[in-house]
């Protein structure tokens, strides 16, 4: 029968992507994000010039979407996570 656990309380830091603040992710995670400019859509062959944001993570790249926050992890690993699971998980704290 399997047992129930609770998760530790765990202060990380993170910043969510609004699609324009660029400095700000290079600043937090230099190593572990780069920023697409511009992509083509395979579908319709058509260029979009939207700014994307891949996060290197332990289980390889991660692209994002406006949002999403990127988290720094107890181990100084990152990962992206969709705002309605931050906001689940996490409380803001001072």
């Amino acid at each position: 029968m399997p047992e129930k656990y609770c998760k530790k309380p765990v202060v990380v830091e993170a910043v969510q992507w609004n699609g324009e603040n660029i400095d700000e992710i290079r600043e937090f995670a230099p190593e572990a994000t780069s920023i697409i400019t511009g992509r083509n859509d395979w579908r319709s062959g058509k260029k979009h010039n939207e700014v994307g944001l891949t996060v290197y993570t332990l289980e390889g790249a991660m692209n994002t979407k406006v949002g999403d926050f990127i988290i720094k992890g107890v181990n100084g690993e990152f990962y992206p996570c969709k705002p309605d699971i931050f906001k689940k998980t996490y409380t803001h704290v001072e």
